[in-house]
């Protein structure tokens, strides 16, 4: 089993930052990819940005130049740094990992979600 925790969700300003954290833990050989996805009211979860192993990015294009996805694998941890935030940022966001147990299975595994809401 995998479990994900987040943590940096929160109130703020338009034009602001925030900065999201997404530690995985558990019986892992490897992760292979790390992402955040987000859903806001009534709307469908979307990717926000991936990053494999390697170290290679994807994001969606809502997001490009403002956000950057980093991680580190010892740590097995991801990274979502937030600027220039604007009020249809607001979703709740949610990390997710890819990869391989110790045992050899393959995992798909989701964090419990945090808030970002941008607001005046």
């Amino acid at each position: 089993q995998v479990q994900l925790v987040e943590s940096g969700g929160g109130l703020v300003q338009p034009g602001g930052s925030l900065r999201l954290s997404c530690a995985a833990s558990g019986s892992i050989r490897s992760i292979i990819n790390m992402g955040w996805y987000r859903q806001a009211p009534g709307k469908q979860r979307e990717l926000v940005a991936s990053i494999t192993s390697g170290g290679s990015t994807n994001y969606a294009d809502s997001v490009k130049g403002r956000f950057t996805i980093s991680r580190d694998n010892a740590k097995n941890t991801v990274y979502l740094q937030m600027n220039s935030l604007k009020p249809e940022d607001t979703a709740v966001y949610y990390c997710n990992a890819r990869g391989v147990l110790r045992t050899g299975q393959i995992f798909d595994s989701w964090g419990q979600g945090t808030q970002v809401i941008v607001s005046s």
